[in-house]
């Protein structure tokens, strides 16, 4: 455990520090404020950052251009990269009837169209999705080739983690005897939480759980889940409690109503508060530096970051434990048999 430990702060020790000289030179160009007029601002650096994009930039000078596609009903589908909206020095510029404004395209047609792009969030969803594809399957063969004996490898650091997923946390709040339905839903929650939850804290990631979009998807599907599984007696309590005095049924039941939403909605909120609070904490200690634009500032923020990332670590596997965790006590409260 102490080995396992020291691996850990180890590695996230650094991360810190590539995180931090990768920022360094992402905002380079800060520095030449004296000579350009141009001066750092933390806010458009941590919105950059924590925001959604149609780039995909390593580092100040490595930048990946990803795919527009864009369809309306005069133009059809069109296809194009997202290079076509920058200049040579990297100044925004129209193109093909289109430009961005604010990270968001616009027509200035005034065209009606469907943005289906592959954004930044939508390459690091792939790559969580591929992730989670690879170490399962590698996952699942060793299961096959050591069925009966002791797990090896990969398989051997997953199957604890799966283990306290199905007993500690799926199998006590949805019932002993309904819990098996639910458990590949409650598995692929978790590691695709905890998975895009880690990929965020690395160097030049997207903060794809910190996207509200996502998730509300996750708090949907969890929505939908407990709502379709839900018994008579569950529907009972909601619209005509029962034990309770009829007049006070007219307060209650829209309570409860209201409660079906604000559930989901709760679980959408915490996730997304508590990773981008996570990343705008760190890249504001890390703005210091410019804005002071001191080594010695530079030294004291990278050695708080060290900490917080650390802290980040942990608050990546608590969020996908409490998501995981509320989604099984509300569907465990829908199939709960009546007492």
């Amino acid at each position: 455990m102490k080995s396992n430990l020291t691996e850990a702060i180890s590695k996230s020790l650094k991360t810190s520090l590539l995180s931090f000289l990768m920022l360094l030179v992402s905002s380079q160009a800060s520095f030449a404020a004296e000579g350009t007029g141009e001066k750092f601002s933390p806010g458009d650096m941590i919105n950059h950052h924590i925001l959604d994009s149609y780039e995909w930039e390593i580092t100040h000078s490595l930048v990946v251009y990803l795919p527009v596609i864009l369809y309306s009903q005069e133009k059809g589908f069109e296809v194009f990269s997202s290079s076509n909206f920058y200049t040579a020095d990297h100044k925004s510029k129209e193109y093909n009837g289109y430009k961005l404004n604010h990270g968001h395209i616009e027509s200035l047609e005034g065209t009606e169209f469907i943005d289906i792009s592959i954004t930044k969030n939508v390459l690091f969803l792939f790559i969580n999705a591929g992730i989670m594809l690879v170490v399962f399957l590698l996952v699942a063969r060793g299961y096959k080739k050591n069925a009966g004996g002791a797990p090896r490898g990969i398989q051997s650091f997953f199957e604890p983690i799966i283990v306290f997923v199905r007993d500690e946390i799926v199998k006590p709040n949805i019932g002993e005897h309904k819990y098996e339905r639910y458990l590949p839903y409650m598995l692929t929650l978790f590691f695709f939480i905890w998975f895009g939850n880690i990929l965020g804290l690395m160097p030049g990631a997207a903060n794809l759980t910190g996207n509200i979009a996502v998730t509300m998807v996750l708090a949907l599907g969890t929505f939908i889940l407990t709502n379709v599984s839900g018994n008579k007696h569950y529907w009972k309590h909601v619209f005509w409690t029962p034990g309770v005095p009829t007049l006070m049924k007219f307060i209650i039941v829209p309570v409860e109503i209201m409660g079906l939403f604000t559930k989901p909605f709760s679980l959408m909120l915490r996730l997304f508060v508590a990773i981008t609070a996570g990343h705008i904490v760190v890249l504001s200690l890390i703005s210091l530096t410019f804005i002071f634009q001191s080594w010695a500032v530079g030294i004291g923020s990278a050695v708080i970051v060290t900490v917080i990332n650390i802290i980040e670590l942990l608050v990546a596997t608590i969020q996908a434990y409490v998501f995981t965790m509320f989604s099984s006590l509300y569907i465990g409260m829908a199939v709960e048999d009546h007492h």
